[in-house]
């Protein structure tokens, strides 16, 4: 199996002008962003800005469609969100977190569409609704 590693540094350069306060001279601003990606053997990683903290985690098939497990972290390193896919569809288990780690909703999925009883929460863990999308 051919092992491949992908180490891509995007570079976000945007200008802006502005008039100075020293007669009237065109000023220009330079701001650089990165974002870092890694991919071996189908396995894909996603980094924040200087690698302190991993912002997503799942794997690829053979055609770079998401498959198994896909997990994104807040910067701050909390779970906000977990969804299992099959060959690029969301198949499977799926839950999404607020930015302070409380469950907002859970459900699954079957081929891209969703099935069974998915839950919402309040931000302080209380049920606000179950929508059953099961067919009859």
């Amino acid at each position: 199996m051919k092992l491949s590693f992908i180490f891509l540094l995007i570079v976000i350069i945007s200008a802006c002008s502005g008039e100075e306060a020293t007669g009237g001279a065109k000023s220009r601003h330079v701001m650089l962003k990165e974002v870092l990606i890694d991919s071996l053997n189908g396995q894909y990683k996603e980094w924040y800005a200087g690698r302190k903290q991993l912002k997503y985690i799942g794997g690829r098939d053979s055609k770079g469609r998401r498959h198994g497990r896909w997990t994104h972290y807040l910067e701050s390193g909390i779970e906000k969100s977990m969804t299992t896919y099959t060959n690029g569809l969301r198949e499977g288990f799926s839950i999404v977190r607020y930015d302070n780690g409380m469950l907002f909703y859970r459900g699954e999925w079957q081929k891209d569409e969703k099935v069974g009883i998915w839950t919402t929460y309040s931000p302080s863990g209380e049920v606000v609704s179950e929508i059953n999308y099961s067919k009859p």
